[in-house]
């Protein structure tokens, strides 16, 4: 993977900054306030939010987002410092009691997957570019 952005979250106050600002690194556009997502663009802030906030709140700080490049696809890649806590996915569990990190990223993303690397948790999904 190339990496193309780099976010590094302390607080679930810095999402509405992570969505914005992924969503240039995206598209190359700003978005402006109020403003709406194309598909792709959708999908990959949805999910990085998502499991971003999944981080900040079941792991360690800080949370690292990282947008690279692989071949066609665009990779999202979340970490946090908390490698013991292993991500948890279930069907059953509704909306607003948690996980739906995971439930977005297996519906919206192409792959999706996690994995420890020293003391960090990565959990990661893959997107297709557009065109």
């Amino acid at each position: 993977m190339t990496e193309l952005s780099r976010w590094v979250l302390d607080s679930v106050t810095q999402l509405k900054l992570l969505r914005a600002s992924l969503h240039e690194a995206v598209t190359g556009e700003a978005l402006a306030e109020g403003g709406s997502l194309d598909e792709v663009p959708e999908k990959v802030c949805l999910v990085a939010t998502e499991l971003a906030t999944n981080a900040l709140r079941h792991g360690l700080p800080p949370t690292t987002v990282r947008l690279g490049r692989a071949g066609d696809r665009y990779v999202l890649d979340v970490a946090d410092h908390a490698p013991d806590v292993v991500p948890e996915y279930s069907e059953e569990r509704a909306v607003g009691e948690g996980g739906l990190g995971l439930q977005l990223s297996k519906k919206f993303a192409l792959e999706t997957g996690w994995y420890v690397e020293g003391d960090s948790k990565h959990v990661w999904a893959e997107f297709p570019m557009p065109g």
